[in-house]
């Protein structure tokens, strides 16, 4: 039997934005804020699938296909996709993340439904030609040459593929050129055919929208989900977490570049984890800005390198936190030396008042001013709704940060980092020296 179309009301806000749910008989989510005082609307659409859904024969299928959905559908070949939105002066995009992928486009108000019709036929009525796949096939080699040339970019898949290992987080996004070259049409087509289901969908809009309107043209847009799904949905692929040894992991990347690009990771908190809150304003503290302890002991203080920062990532059951720096090769033992000292010191002995006081704010304000933006109002609501089924309240989100306390800072901190770190370099340096300057930490 199947399911009713259902709809609540999440959010009624002060400000007058309110949000909205309805759930499809389908299991297709459609979730709304209406935002007043604006003149223009942000679509997107969110699917429960990133390149940990890949087995490894499937390595970059789901980056291939967020390319291959703009190369046309049913009803509209790539030149009418893009010149739909762009013909009213919008804009559209997508990405693919390791656990899920969106789809997105920005127009005025009144362009609203065009703007669903876009993106819900995009999703739902791909084309997979042939012919696209092999075009696309190209399009996405050089993507990968174009990433291996950034080494500031790089050295993050190189610390993903080192702390995670032979698991799917461990995996890079673009898939590799061997994956790619090996990937079949049937293959990509069941990849689309299992993954881009209702029930691993959420439609969100935000703006100067009702929310019924958008349901109703979410409907009109969706006919091939229109009827409930007469299977089990594809439960999402997870991989196994990586044993540590104790020692600290190693990746180098020998390149004959200018500068040499090294993270030094440590596993951090899945999404769902209370300390995820103590560990964003730690993170702002530690290495989120001009002001933060990296920045000034690495670079203001020294001048060992320009780019300095930390950072943190959650996933579905783990995450990461870590740091990144981009010097000269003569200045690596010092980079590495000075940035192990700041991260172990915070987490020995916290941070300052000033310094809390500092993190909640960096961290409050900017999730306050985000929300100036309806592309961010809905990517908030879209990814709220895809990854936890709910949608906080933007005041309950900033109350939980402003009660952060120097124990929670310190207890977060503690229990993170300081473990045996891993490092990932790429740049003119040998797997011996860097093996040799891991060995002291």
């Amino acid at each position: 039997m199947s399911r009713r179309a259902t709809t609540r009301t999440l959010l009624d806000e002060g400000d007058g934005s309110v949000v909205r749910r309805t759930t499809l008989s389908n299991g297709l989510r459609i979730v709304t804020e209406h935002v007043p005082g604006v003149h223009s609307v942000a679509v997107g659409a969110w699917v429960g699938v990133g390149s940990r859904d890949e087995t490894p024969a499937q390595l970059g299928a789901a980056h291939f296909l967020e390319h291959l959905l703009f190369k046309g559908t049913g009803r509209r070949s790539a030149w009418e996709i893009s010149s739909a939105i762009e013909s009213v002066g919008g804009d559209m995009n997508a990405f693919t993340t390791k656990e899920y992928t969106c789809y997105y486009a920005r127009v005025r108000d009144r362009d609203m439904p065009l703007a669903i019709d876009v993106v819900c036929d995009l999703v739902s009525e791909g084309a997979l030609t042939s012919a696209d796949i092999e075009s696309e096939r190209g399009v996405i080699l050089e993507e990968i040459a174009m990433s291996e040339d950034d080494a500031s970019d790089g050295v993050h898949d190189l610390v993903m593929s080192a702390h995670f290992g032979a698991t799917p987080l461990g995996r890079p996004i673009l898939g590799t050129i061997e994956s790619i070259e090996a990937l079949s049409p049937r293959g990509i087509r069941g990849f689309y055919r299992g993954r881009y289901a209702p029930e691993s969908m959420v439609i969100a809009v935000a703006g100067n929208v009702e929310h019924d309107r958008v349901v109703r043209a979410v409907r009109r847009s969706l006919p091939r989900f229109v009827e409930a799904p007469d299977r089990e949905p594809l439960p999402p692929l997870r991989g196994r977490r990586p044993r540590r040894t104790g020692s600290t992991p190693v990746r180098v990347q020998h390149r004959s570049i200018e500068q040499v690009n090294l993270v030094l990771a440590h596993t951090g908190v899945s999404r769902h984890d209370e300390r995820r809150y103590p560990l964003a304003v730690m993170n702002a503290a530690l290495g989120g800005g001009m002001s933060s302890r990296l920045f000034q002991s690495i670079r203001e203080q020294r001048g060992l390198a320009y780019s300095v920062y930390s950072f943190s990532t959650h996933f579905d059951d783990t995450g990461m936190v870590g740091m990144y720096a981009g010097c000269l090769p003569a200045k690596i033992d010092d980079v590495v030396s000075i940035g192990r000292d700041v991260i172990l010191e915070v987490a020995e002995n916290g941070l300052s008042e000033e310094e809390l006081l500092r993190g909640r704010g960096q961290v409050t304000g900017q999730m306050v001013l985000g929300q100036e933006d309806t592309g961010a109002r809905m990517s908030r609501i879209g990814k709220s709704e895809l990854l936890y089924g709910e949608i906080p309240a933007v005041d309950d989100v900033l109350s939980r940060i402003d009660a952060v306390t120097l124990d929670d800072v310190q207890s977060v901190a503690r229990d993170l980092l300081t473990h045996a770190p891993t490092l990932a370099v790429i740049g003119p340096v040998d797997e011996d020296r860097i093996s040799s300057l891991a060995a002291g930490m």
